[in-house]
C-alpha cells in the first residue's frame, strides 16, 4: 500500500511571523504618538516640534527605501529581518532616556533607518512563499496587524503610559521588538532552506508564481546594475501605483501620528478615554483589509480581470476615506468617531496596494521596485505630519482635515487613470 504524501502548509506559518513582525514595527512607529503629549510637556516642545520628531521618522525611513529594496533582493531575509528588529528596537528602548529634542530627533530617526527594509521584505518573502491567487489575502492579513495591533494597543499603551509614564512605556516597547528578534531568526527560513516544507506545497508555489526553488532564486539575485534602476522609474503603470501609495499613506500617517493629540488637545477628550475611542477607527481598517484581501482573491478565482479584482477595493476604499472631512462639521464625539472610523474603514480596504508592486513589478527587481514604491508611499510621513504641524498652529485642526481628504482624492484618480492594465512588466535580457 503506497504511502499518502503529507501536504503541508508552512506558508501559513510564515505569514504568522511576518503578521507579528508587523505589529511590533507599528508598536514602535506609533508608541511616540500615544506619548506625544506627555514628551511635548516634559521636554517643553512646541507642535512644530512635535511634528519633525513624526517626521524626521519618515525622513529615514523614505530615504533608505531604495537601498533597503536592493538589500532585500541580495541578502538572506533570516538574518537581514532579525538584526533589523533588533537595531530599531534598541533605539526605541533609548528613547526612554532623553532629555533633548536633539537626541529624541536621532533616536527617531534611527527608527526609521533601521524600519526602512522592512515591507519590501514583507512582500519579497510573501512573493516567494505564496502563490499569485492567495497574494492579495496573505498581504491584507499582514498588513492588517498594523490595524488590530494598534487597535488593541492604543488602549494598552495609554494605561502603560498611566502607570509608568512616558519612558516606562518606550522601554517596554523596545523590550518586546529585542525579543521578537530572536523569534524571528530562530523560526523564519526561505523556502528552499525550510527543512520541514513539504515537495507539494513547493509546487503549489512555485506553480502559482512564486519563487520558491534555488533556480528562480539565482535568476532573481542577479546582479545590480544601473539599468534596473531606470526600470523602475520609467514605467507609466509603476509611477500610478507609486503616487496611489504616497495619498493612500496620508491617511495612515495622520492616524499614527496627530490622531491622540487631535483628540485630546483639539476635541477635548479625556487621555484614558481618548485611547479606547482611538482603538475603534483601527478596528474598522482591520476589518477593511481584510475583506478587501480576500475578496480581492475570490473575484480573481471566480474569474474577474485584475483590474477589477485588485483596483475595485482600492477604488471605493479611497473613495469612503474622504469622510473624514465630516468631521470638521460636527462637535460630537460619536460622529466625530463615526466619521474618522468610516475614512480609516476605507484606508483599509485601500491597503492591499503591495499586490500591484507584487503583480507589476519585473520578477528580478521586485526588492528594488518594492523600495522606490515604499519610498514615495513613505514621503508623506515625511511630509503630512509637519504640514498638519504648520496647519495647525493656530488651533483650527479642519485645514488638516481637508488636506488629507485632498490627497485621498488624488490617489483614487491615479489608480484608476495612471495604472492601467494591472499585468507584470517584462524586461528585455
Amino acid at each position: 500500500m503506497l504511502k499518502k504524501i503529507k501536504t503541508t502548509k508552512k506558508r501559513y506559518n510564515i505569514l504568522a511571523l511576518i503578521f507579528g513582525t508587523v505589529v511590533i514595527n507599528y508598536l514602535d512607529r506609533t508608541n511616540i504618538s500615544v506619548a506625544a503629549a506627555a514628551i511635548s510637556e516634559s521636554l517643553e516642545l512646541s507642535t512644530v516640534q512635535m511634528g519633525l520628531i513624526f517626521s524626521v521618522f519618515g525622513i529615514a525611513y523614505a530615504a533608505l527605501q531604495i537601498p533597503g529594496g536592493i538589500i532585500v533582493d541580495k541578502v538572506r531575509l533570516r538574518f537581514l529581518y532579525a538584526f533589523m528588529l533588533l537595531m530599531w528596537s534598541v533605539a526605541t528602548l533609548f528613547q526612554g532616556f532623553v532629555n533633548s529634542f536633539k537626541l529624541l530627533l536621532g533616536l527617531r530617526a534611527t527608527i526609521g533607518v533601521f524600519e526602512a527594509p522592512s515591507y519590501p521584505a514583507n512582500n519579497a518573502i510573501v512573493t516567494k512563499w505564496f502563490p499569485e491567487t492567495e497574494r492579495a489575502s496573505a498581504i491584507a492579513i499582514y498588513t492588517s496587524g498594523q490595524f488590530i495591533g494598534l487597535a488593541f494597543l492604543f488602549p494598552v499603551l495609554t494605561l502603560i503610559q498611566d502607570k509608568v509614564g512616558w519612558r516606562g512605556l518606550l522601554v517596554i516597547s523596545g523590550i518586546i521588538g529585542i525579543l521578537w528578534s530572536v523569534v524571528w531568526y530562530v523560526f523564519y527560513r526561505d523556502p528552499d532552506q525550510h527543512k520541514t516544507v513539504s515537495e507539494s506545497e513547493l509546487k503549489l508555489i512555485s506553480d502559482g508564481g512564486g519563487f520558491s526553488d534555488k533556480k528562480k532564486e539565482a535568476e532573481v539575485k542577479e546582479k545590480f546594475n544601473w539599468n534596473d534602476f531606470y526600470e523602475a522609474f520609467k514605467h507609466r503603470k509603476l509611477w500610478g501605483i507609486y503616487i496611489g501609495q504616497f495619498c493612500m499613506g496620508s491617511m495612515s500617517i495622520f492616524f499614527l501620528t496627530w490622531f491622540p493629540t487631535y483628540l485630546v488637545e483639539y476635541r477635548g477628550l479625556d487621555f484614558i478615554k481618548s485611547g479606547f475611542l482611538a482603538s475603534i477607527p483601527f478596528l474598522a481598517a482591520f476589518c477593511g483589509v481584510l475583506l478587501a484581501g480576500f475578496s480581492s482573491d475570490y473575484l480573481i478565482k471566480k474569474g474577474k480581470s485584475p483590474e477589477f479584482a485588485r483596483k475595485v477595493p482600492v477604488l471605493i476604499g479611497l473613495s469612503l476615506s474622504t469622510f473624514i472631512i465630516g468631521a470638521n462639521f460636527t462637535d460630537s464625539t460619536f460622529f466625530i468617531i463615526l466619521f474618522l472610523t468610516i475614512a480609516f474603514f476605507g484606508n483599509g480596504l485601500a491597503s492591499i496596494t503591495w499586490i500591484f508592486v507584487s503583480l507589476i513589478a519585473p520578477k528580478r527587481i521586485i526588492g528594488l521596485v518594492g523600495g522606490v514604491f515604499n519610498l514615495i508611499g513613505g514621503l508623506s510621513a515625511v511630509i503630512v505630519p509637519s504640514v498638519i504641524g504648520f496647519l495647525v498652529q493656530d488651533g483650527d485642526f479642519s485645514p488638516a482635515l481637508f488636506f488629507i481628504g485632498g490627497l485621498t482624492v488624488l490617489g483614487f484618480l491615479s489608480f484608476l487613470f495612471v495604472v492601467g492594465k494591472v499585468k507584470r512588466i517584462e524586461l528585455k535580457e
